[in-house]
């Protein structure tokens, strides 16, 4: 799944904290209507990848070719061009429920347990109404291309007379040359305060030497060229099984179209590699024996972990290790600890994996 962002301003990154849950989680309480049985889904870990892309364009010119003689510029632009890079990755993990399998926790009758549940049913905590919560990331913000020293108001100014009435390329060349000396000659005499008119104040000084820098600007873009960078940035989503990843394909990027369908061959490819690195396992006892699941007891799961990377143009360009829910195996809490008259306990779990973050007394 790909959703395309519109250009807005970086979200701060936050560290993990426990706040209170959204205004969407709904609060669930054992009692006679239930049974006093709370039925809820473990989740699964979906990989929302937000993936950066710097887009460039390279237009010469229209005196390229007297770029050397007029300003002894080398290097400059002479066709037109258009490059893509990734500049930026982000892999945030997420909960999504798992739709396969549904559990039931059973508490003492005459109790009053409950549980926050997620509006997917995801449980956030048992006995709370706190919850373990990702303050959102800083995602790699969209940027538009910035108009060019030639799509300014300056660069009509710029344009001297002759140089309109010019029909020869290279006498207009020459001219553009000698009034871009004139402009830095008219800027350094403001400046050691040697013009005729100076300015009246120091807004006025900057309001002129800006117009002149950007004159200046436009009249040297007609001889080294122009070359405009923006940003695309794009989401893409996968639920990962229990299984390693090799060479999957998520994403193009074509210096034209920027990202684009991992089935669209007009671009290269972006593929993600994903290696387990440990496998969620079942608490043992003393024997070293796993433990058996309590009768009645509240599921959670002991997720695993993986590396996860993005190759692009034979590079990656990210890796991160990830706890995923799938990669762990499903174990439970005992209901008692939660109805014990004496000092009843409290459960915070991470949404994104299911796994228990906090267990307490209340």
């Amino acid at each position: 799944m790909k959703k395309i962002l519109r250009p807005a301003a970086f979200a701060a990154l936050a560290a993990i904290t426990c706040a209170a849950p959204a205004q969407t989680s709904q609060k669930l309480t054992a009692g006679k209507a239930n049974e006093y049985g709370l039925m809820y889904t473990l989740p699964l870990t979906a990989l929302d990848i937000y993936i950066a892309a710097e887009l460039t364009e390279e237009h010469p010119g229209e005196f390229a070719n007297y770029a050397r003689r007029h300003l002894s510029v080398d290097n400059a632009i002479t066709n037109d061009r258009r490059s893509a890079r990734i500049t930026d990755v982000l892999v945030v993990p997420r909960g999504v429920p798992d739709t396969e399998t549904r559990y039931l926790a059973q508490f003492k009758n005459g109790t009053s347990a409950f549980m926050t549940l997620t509006p997917e049913n995801i449980p956030l905590a048992v006995n709370s109404e706190q919850a373990f919560e990702i303050a959102a990331p800083a995602i790699p913000a969209p940027r538009e291309a910035e108009p060019s020293p030639l799509e300014t108001e300056a660069a009509r100014q710029a344009v001297t007379q002759d140089m309109a009435r010019s029909a020869s390329v290279s006498k207009k060349a020459e001219l553009a040359a000698q009034r871009i000396f004139e402009l830095r000659e008219t800027r350094s005499d403001i400046l050691s305060g040697q013009a005729d008119n100076p300015p009246a104040d120091g807004n006025a000084m900057k309001l002129v030497l800006d117009n002149l820098s950007a004159q200046e600007a436009a009249l040297t873009a007609m001889f080294a060229g122009v070359r405009k960078n923006s940003t695309v940035v794009e989401k893409y989503t996968i639920v990962p099984d229990s299984a390693d990843i090799s060479g999957k394909v998520i994403a193009r990027l074509s210096a034209v179209d920027g990202l684009i369908d991992a089935d669209n061959l007009a671009g290269a490819p972006v593929t993600l590699n994903m290696r387990i690195l440990e496998a969620g396992e079942l608490p043992v006892n003393e024997k070293g024996e796993p433990k058996s699941f309590p009768k009645g007891g509240v599921a959670y799961r002991v997720p695993g972990t993986a590396l996860v990377e993005l190759v692009y143009n034979g590079r990656t360009v990210a890796s991160t290790e990830v706890t995923l829910a799938q990669l762990g195996v499903v174990f439970g809490l005992s209901p008692a600890l939660f109805t014990d008259k004496k000092e009843p306990y409290k459960a915070v779990f991470d949404p994104a994996t299911g796994a228990v973050v906090e267990l307490a007394p209340m």
